[in-house]
């Protein structure tokens, strides 16, 4: 009456007299505006999100693209949308444990900090943490999965770089994790001591490499 457009969700049932003839319709609504406005809410949100996030339905298909995935990986919303993630946008070597990420999240499993490349449309790797997680409808049906990623390859050949300039320095260097295991050991340290990395890695510095008068105080 005031003009104001409202969303209706309709469920139609034929209605017919005692005889069975077929004498009209009823129709039982629903107010759907209030949903509705929040799902648009929600695509904005997600389409103007400064990270990557991609979603596809129960078969793999994709049905979310945002801008910044659209921009970090080429291919517009068009030549993505309908497609399979999987076969289509991973490397080989990736696609069964990308798949096996979707298949857990379609089962209610969500995963963090999962790494996996991507194959641009110009033909370029590029590296991409993401979080997996299961999308479900108002009825709490799961109708797909949500991943939300960020782009790690400059990370990723920063480290590399850093991994290169301790192997390659003239000082013997080594590293251990919080339990006392090797792992890293220069080629200067593989010179001097004589052990290679195979000997060493993943072995305890201090109670293997480490004489019994200095453990304590190495330890410490």
């Amino acid at each position: 009456k005031h003009g104001v457009r409202i969303e209706v969700l309709l469920n139609a049932t034929t209605r017919r007299d005692e005889q069975g003839h077929v004498i009209g319709v009823v129709g039982i609504g629903q107010d759907i505006t209030g949903r509705i406005a929040q799902e648009r809410e929600y695509s904005k949100l997600i389409d103007t999100a400064n990270a990557p996030i991609f979603g596809v339905d129960t078969k793999g298909s994709v049905n979310v693209w945002n801008q910044c995935a659209r921009k970090l990986v080429g291919y517009n919303t068009d030549e993505v949308m309908g497609h399979s993630l999987v076969k289509e946008f991973i490397t080989e070597d990736y696609q069964a444990s990308v798949q096996a990420v979707l298949d857990k999240a379609l089962d209610g499993v969500e995963t963090a900090n999962f790494e996996f490349p991507l194959i641009t449309k110009a033909g370029a790797r590029i590296e991409v943490l993401l979080n997996a997680t299961t999308r479900r409808n108002e009825h709490d049906k799961v109708i797909g999965v949500v991943g939300i990623g960020q782009d790690i390859t400059a990370r990723l050949a920063q480290e590399r770089e850093y991994s290169k300039l301790i192997d390659n320095a003239n000082a013997p260097i080594f590293g251990v994790d919080t339990f006392g295991r090797v792992n890293v050991w220069n080629k200067c340290a593989r010179k001097i001591v004589g052990y290679t990395l195979d000997e060493v890695m993943g072995k305890n510095l201090v109670q293997e490499f480490i004489t019994n008068e200095y453990k304590d105080a190495v330890s410490t």
